[in-house]
């Protein structure tokens, strides 16, 4: 039994999240049926770096599966993609060790939020980039985002619901760049918590906004109370970028 390690290109607009769920369209499972079709009907679970939520994108994300084909390295990729579509695209896959875990050895995630900040709403950026048509202090977001940095509790910019315990993560940059009509925030750090980016988006664009202040964010993060942040950026703006592995 081989062990591959794949990476996969994502358009998450059409999808449920990227776990299975019972009757429901989502990447895992249609990367599970293209498998299952090349292994005659045989099932072949996939595990990835991590799931995402319904309506986010992936360029980089990171999945593992064994097989017991002999099917060559590159010829993999043309298998799985003439039987998943353009929605999905499966951009490499490599001989991994067993002992490779696609979410437990994953070291930094990197992902990316785009905000389109065009006057007039385009149909064409729709579904891949939230329409944000105000002024925004990018100065003060950037001030704000130096506070964020660093390793602390993120309970603040956590979805309520979540089951994990330890809220600590490290996060390593943030930073934010000017794409044609688009601005685009950077996220780069060790793990992030269950809708994590989208609540920092929100609340970075609140202090682009004057809504609130940098100098408050400290506060914001020693009192690790969720009601306190800002709102849930929408999900078409997400994309997970880059996982990355110690080798």
């Amino acid at each position: 039994m081989q062990r591959y390690k794949c990476i996969v290109s994502y358009d998450g607009t059409g999808f449920a999240g990227y776990q299975v769920q019972p009757g429901k369209r989502t990447v895992q499972g249609e990367i599970e049926a293209a498998l299952a079709k090349i292994h005659k009907g045989e099932e072949v679970k996939v595990t990835a770096s991590g799931r995402t939520d319904s309506g986010v994108h992936a360029k980089g994300q990171v999945i593992h599966f064994d097989s017991p084909l002999p099917i060559p390295t590159d010829r993999w990729p043309v298998a799985l993609n003439s039987l998943l579509g353009g929605e999905i695209v499966i951009l490499s896959v490599k001989k991994v060790s067993q002992g490779f875990h696609a979410r437990f050895d994953a070291a930094a995630k990197e992902y990316r939020y785009v905000l389109y900040l065009g006057r007039h709403k385009n149909p064409f950026k729709r579904n891949y980039a939230s329409h944000y048509p105000y002024p925004l202090d990018i100065g003060k977001m950037e001030e704000a985002a130096r506070h964020l940095c660093g390793t602390h509790d993120f309970t603040s910019f956590c979805a309520s619901n979540t089951e994990v315990v330890d809220k600590v993560r490290t996060i390593n940059e943030i930073s934010f760049k000017k794409e044609d009509d688009c601005l685009v925030l950077v996220f780069k750090g060790n793990g992030f918590l269950y809708n994590m980016v989208r609540i920092l988006t929100g609340t970075l664009i609140e202090v682009g906004s004057g809504a609130r202040e940098p100098e408050g964010i400290p506060g914001l993060i020693e009192a690790r109370d969720r009601t306190l942040s800002g709102k849930t950026a929408p999900a078409n703006g997400l994309y997970l970028w880059k996982v990355l592995y110690e080798d």
